[in-house]
């Protein structure tokens, strides 16, 4: 049986299945593609590794969104990772992949060997997946591309918990989405979303941080009004 070959634009926001082809590169020459989750380059074409919707970040990164649990790394992914052991070029770091991933402890804005950041046993870290692949553990980096810290390193006090890695993308998905946006009109709080299915939430005080994680928790499964209505549920309850 031939895999589905319509026009690339075609299948954007659609669901596609394993051995679909979204992309054909002889009809898309001199464009740099990057290619995200669920994708893989066949001679020519891309195609599809796992089912879910094919996602276009805009110029040119493609992905397929699927809500699991279970991550698989890719290049220039931001995730939340927590410190599980520590060697002398590197600290270990787990992911949510199927193998811990090495953070180098000179991948920070400055770093040199005169001020490697101390951390310990299960200090959670906000990171940028520099390299992946399926033979080698990922590797990390606390810096933009520009060499910058950014927002990028530890995250202290707040509140992290585990979402499907759908959830996690339609997070950091632009325009704001529905629940972040409702929620940030009336209360004050800090949020870091990995796309390995963790986010991080810290607020002025406990109660916010338990709304707001409670309004994303819950908003996976609803429609932008949905969301809308649940965040005024939640907050009546607070007021």
């Amino acid at each position: 049986m031939e895999s589905r070959k319509p026009p690339p634009s075609a299948l954007v926001d659609n669901h596609v299945v394993p051995g679909d082809v979204v992309l054909d590169l002889t009809e898309m020459t001199n464009q740099t593609i990057k290619l995200g989750a669920g994708l893989r380059q066949d001679c020519d074409t891309i195609q599809t590794t796992s089912a879910g919707r094919l996602r276009l970040s805009k110029p040119n990164k493609y992905w397929v969104e699927s809500s699991q649990k279970r991550y698989i790394p890719s290049v220039e992914d931001t995730v939340l990772g927590v410190v599980v052991d520590t060697k002398p070029d590197n600290f270990l770091v787990d992911i949510k992949g199927p193998n811990l991933a090495f953070l180098p402890v000179l991948a920070f804005e400055g770093g040199t060997r005169r001020n490697i950041p101390k951390f310990e046993i299960g200090t959670l870290i906000y990171a940028r997946v520099v390299k992946a692949n399926s033979i080698m553990n990922p590797e990390l980096s606390c810096m933009d591309a520009t060499g910058k810290a950014a927002e990028f390193g530890q995250l202290k006090d707040g509140y992290m918990f585990d979402t499907s890695t759908g959830l996690s993308r339609m997070l950091l998905s632009s325009p704001t989405c529905p629940v972040l946006e409702a929620l940030g009109k009336k209360l004050s709080f800090e949020i870091a979303v990995g796309l390995n299915g963790r986010v991080w939430v810290n607020a002025p005080s406990p109660s916010n941080v338990i709304v707001v994680s409670n309004a994303i928790i819950k908003s996976e499964s609803l429609s932008g009004i949905g969301q809308r209505s649940m965040v005024e549920s939640l907050l009546e309850r607070l007021s």
